[in-house]
């Protein structure tokens, strides 16, 4: 293949400048495999975790503010559940949101839509519980 190809010429005023064409090429990143831990799946496996942490405190805060009518502890982990799973929607939401390719490409995007329905879930079991716990107390 000749070198022409490869470089485009745009004229400009007298002089031609020569840019290679290829060099958008060579910056792409290569292959990931499954198990190479990225910043995008290492993002989304903290904000997962954190949804599911989030998740497991509302549900026993859900337990608690049902079980023990005017202690504290059903609100206090009610409102750590809609942190933690707040936390866990907007990191997952970052991760989808700056994804540049599909699953199994290393960005994590599949770990961060994970996190975003498992961050909701733990906002809505707080947002419950501590519905609840308001309730039952006040």
């Amino acid at each position: 293949m000749p070198v022409r190809h490869l470089l485009a010429a745009p004229l400009l005023g007298d002089f031609m400048l020569a840019v290679p064409v290829a060099a958008h090429v060579s910056v792409q990143p290569g292959p990931v495999s499954a198990y190479t831990l990225t910043a995008g799946r290492l993002w989304s496996l903290v904000a997962v975790l954190l949804g599911l942490i989030g998740a497991v405190i509302g549900g026993l805060a859900m337990a608690r503010s049902a079980g023990r009518i005017g202690t504290g502890n059903g609100r206090r982990g009610a409102i750590v559940a809609l942190v933690a799973g707040l936390a866990s929607a907007v990191i997952g939401g970052l991760v989808v949101a700056a994804a540049d390719g599909g699953p199994g490409t290393g960005y994590g995007i599949v770990g961060g839509f994970v996190a975003l329905v498992v961050g909701l879930i733990s906002v809505a079991l707080g947002g419950l519980a501590l519905a609840r716990s308001r309730r039952l107390t006040g």
